[in-house]
């Protein structure tokens, strides 16, 4: 299969649909901070090891969701192409924005452990209020991912692949997490595009290497010449 470009990257695409949302799904169950003190300094000093695994599965969803992307972009080859190559590019700048902040995660811990809650929150606003952390990590890219995942799932179902069901699910997950303090409703909201994306990416892998290669645009073959039909 690695020696295949075609089945490879089939495969994939639909794997990852699956694993990656589901992995972020996990990552909410499991995180101290859902079901404790929504100060991650206190709730991660809680269960250093359930904080240490959540920031793992965040991050390696956010990386696989990246990747993932692309799959659903090939999907655009045959109609909103254009549409489907911005918002999927976005898309993939807004995961990757996600998972560099993860590395406040163990910051978080380490105040929480030596300083007071207070003090503790004092200190990570400061460092995560910095211009150059705001704007390179923070605005807008962050939101890019969450916001554009509904948006590249509506042009795949508007090319056909899918029906509509699978876009009103993925949004009503990622953007009814924004309506709602991060907690036990986030990893309710979160299990959603788990869904939907998870029924492309199973579409994608039933979908067979033809079907797959179908979406390749044709390769034009050079009109070859005699020397003597060459005019001179």
């Amino acid at each position: 299969m690695l020696n295949d470009q075609v089945t490879f990257r089939r495969v994939a695409a639909g794997s990852l649909l699956i694993v990656a949302p589901l992995l972020q799904a996990v990552a909410a169950f499991v995180d101290p901070g859902t079901w404790g003190d929504d100060r991650e300094m206190i709730s991660f000093g809680d269960n250093p090891a359930l904080a240490q695994l959540q920031s793992v599965l965040y991050h390696w969803s956010w990386m696989l969701m990246a990747v993932a992307v692309l799959g659903l972009v090939h999907l655009t080859r045959r109609g909103l192409t254009g549409l489907g190559n911005v918002v999927g590019a976005l898309t993939m700048i807004g995961y990757l924005s996600l998972s560099g902040l993860l590395l406040t995660d163990p910051v978080e811990w380490w105040l929480g452990q030596n300083h007071t809650p207070r003090e503790a929150q004092r200190i990570i606003d400061e460092m995560l209020g910095l211009p150059g952390v705001v704007f390179g990590f923070q605005l807008p890219w962050m939101f890019l991912g969450m916001f554009g995942l509904p948006v590249l799932t509506a042009v795949v179902w508007r090319t056909g692949f899918v029906g509509w069901w699978a876009p009103v699910v993925v949004a009503a997950g990622y953007l009814g997490s924004f309506a709602v303090p991060y907690g036990p409703l986030t990893a309710v909201c979160w299990t959603a595009p788990v869904a939907g994306l998870g029924w492309i990416g199973l579409r994608i892998l039933r979908m067979g290497d033809g079907d797959w290669a179908a979406y390749y645009p044709a390769v034009r073959q050079p009109v070859s010449r005699s020397p003597e039909s060459t005019p001179r």
